[in-house]
This record gives structure tokens, sequence and C-alpha cells, in this order.
């Protein structure tokens, strides 16, 4: 009889081991440093690609509980195409629905808003895309990210 409960104790303690991995892998994908390759805006009929793979450069930096985005121009500043972007906050991810709460921006505007995005990842790419819509700034459109993980 101890030995059958020895037993259960210890397949017991193995599967509560086991089956919170599966949460933590999912999680654990997004983290890291993710460089945007491009980005789709779709606000009424108007379509917009941006491409960051020349004259800017933005990445996203996502931990445990955490994200920021940041980017800039490669020109400095200094000439009409000048750019600069960030802001952060907390951020909830269950199964491929992605929840950022912004709660710093360099347009103020943005902060204290949510933004509700479908994720997939593929290897080294994460596509990100849902809905921005602030109504105190008119803001309503589809955006779509695709992001490729920044290797150390």
């Amino acid at each position: 009889m101890k030995t059958f409960i020895c037993f259960a104790t210890i397949t017991a303690v193995l599967l509560a081991c086991t089956q919170p991995e599966t949460k933590k892998n999912t999680t654990l994908s997004m983290q890291g440093t993710w460089k945007l390759i491009s980005g789709t805006t779709i606000e009424k009929k108007d379509t917009v690609v941006t491409a960051y793979t020349t004259g800017k450069s933005f990445i996203k930096v996502i931990n445990q509980t955490h994200f920021a985005f940041m980017g800039h121009d490669l020109n400095k500043g200094k000439d009409s195409l000048a750019f600069f972007s960030s802001g952060g906050g907390t951020y909830e991810l269950k199964d491929t629905a992605y929840t950022e709460h912004l709660e710093y921006c360099s347009d103020r505007a943005w902060e204290g808003n949510d933004f509700h995005f479908t994720v997939a990842i593929n290897n080294d790419t994460l596509i990100q895309q849902g809905i921005e819509k602030i109504d105190s700034i008119g803001v309503n459109r589809i955006n779509i990210e695709k992001y490729i993980r920044v290797k150390n």
C-alpha cells in the first residue's frame, strides 16, 4: 500500500509540474526583442504600407509582463522624414489574443488605451493584427505589423 501511495504521489507531482508548461511556452515564444519589418494600416478605403527596412528602424521588446516599442528614422531627424515614436505598458496574452494596455507613449493622446490584437508566430516571425480605435482623436483603423525576432 505504501508503494501505491508513493507512486500516486509522484505521478500527481509530475503531472502538476508539466501542465503549466504549455501556457508558459506560449508566453515565452513572444518574449524577446522583435524588429518591425512592415506595417499596414487600413482606414476606411485607404491602405498605407510602411516598410521599416529602409530609412526607419522600429523594435518591440516583450518580457513576462510588459512591452515597449521604439522607432526612429535613420537620418537622426535631420530631414523631412524625421520620425520618433516610443511607448509601452502591460499586456495580456491568452492563446492568440494579445491586448496591450498602453501606459506611456510619445504621442500622449494614445496613453491609457487598450488595443486588442490577434498574434501568430511562425518560427522567427510575429504577425500582429487588430483594430486601433481612439474616439477622442478620431483614430479607427486596422493595423497589421510583421516582426522578426532579433537574435542575440
